[in-house]
């Protein structure tokens, strides 16, 4: 992993905030707010869900013995075209493990790759949503030598963050609580962030005699400018999430029992429409501040023409001409 510090030495006691049972797409999950055991899909709508980061199988929300914790730190489950992944450490307020960010990066992968997944949620169980990266779980290196920690953070932190860019399919960050260090740029790269009211976000590097890692100096100045950029990773205060939606880090602040009901409403309205025009749009989006007005409009006239060939693209144009609602399949 890398050396994204979290915001606190030791992580907090688990307790009645700090939830261990599974999460799902339908369980209302926010800072404080107990999982409902079993809930990998919600009752009464299609839905699937892969195995667990230990290889084992999720249960069933009919099996016994559900109030039993799922031995899983990042839940997983598809429903209505959106998949769900959860951090789930909440002990540890979700300080990112290697095991987890292997896990994360490859559900981000396979999300992509599958058609019937059309939009992606990212959020945590319990009163973080990650607070910076715990190293405690990474692989023995043996004795660090001269380029260690650049093969490291471009390994890590870099490889967790560039999942989320180059995805396919939009993600949603649905933070839940606190993000500090390697977390706050995680939810920075999704492509829309919906914050609870109690959320508060840390770049807590200098706080620890630490570079930012994971992007933040790339991320940051393109979300809110050099300048203030500059004033939240100098500084390492918390900005809480009314300040970081005034700055633009934040597309909306929502009251902390209502998160996932939006995260859901937003993810769906995704879901249901053009999945391969959503996808070149944000490449097109995510590269334009790295590029010259020629190389965009390039890319611009080549995703135009991609676009064109696909079924949704021709639903839309139909539509319009027979003045009706276009449904679109995400193909």
């Amino acid at each position: 992993m890398t050396p994204s510090p979290s915001p606190r030495s030791d992580p907090p006691a688990a307790g009645p905030d700090s939830p261990v049972t599974p999460v799902g797409p339908a369980t209302p999950v926010g800072p404080g707010t107990p999982a409902r055991p079993g809930e990998l899909s919600q009752p009464g709508r299609p839905g699937k869900a892969d195995k667990l980061v230990d290889g084992t199988a999720p249960p069933r929300p009919d099996s016994p013995g559900l109030a039993v914790s799922v031995p899983s730190l990042v839940l997983h489950a598809t429903d209505n075209g959106v998949s769900w992944i959860t951090l789930n450490r909440p002990e540890a307020m979700n300080a990112v493990t290697w095991e987890q960010r292997e896990r994360v990066i490859g559900l981000l992968a396979d999300a992509s790759a599958d058609p019937d997944v059309r939009a992606v949620v990212l959020t945590a169980t319990g009163r973080g949503f990650c607070a910076g990266a715990d190293l405690r779980g990474s692989p023995s290196a043996g004795e660090r030598v001269a380029g260690d920690v650049a093969r490291m953070i471009r390994g890590g932190a870099q490889r967790l963050i560039t999942a989320v860019l180059d995805c396919e399919k939009p993600v949603i960050a649905a933070v839940n609580g606190t993000a500090a260090g390697i977390g706050a740029h995680l939810a920075l790269a999704c492509d829309l962030v919906l914050a609870a009211e109690s959320a508060r976000f840390i770049e807590v590097f200098v706080r620890r005699g630490l570079v930012p890692d994971g992007g933040g100096a790339y991320l940051l100045p393109r979300l809110i400018g050099p300048q203030r950029a500059k004033e939240l990773m100098f500084f390492g205060d918390a900005v809480p999430a009314a300040e970081a939606a005034r700055l633009g880090l934040v597309n909306r602040v929502v009251p902390d029992g209502e998160l996932v009901k939006t995260a859901r409403e937003w993810a769906e309205r995704l879901a249901a429409g053009p999945t391969r025009a959503l996808a070149l749009t944000k490449q097109l989006v995510n590269a334009s501040l790295d590029t010259d007005r020629t190389a965009a409009f390039t890319a611009e006239a080549t995703a135009q023409e991609i676009n064109m060939t696909t079924a949704d693209a021709q639903e839309g144009v139909s539509s319009f001409v027979e003045r009706r609602t276009p449904t679109y399949r995400g193909r």
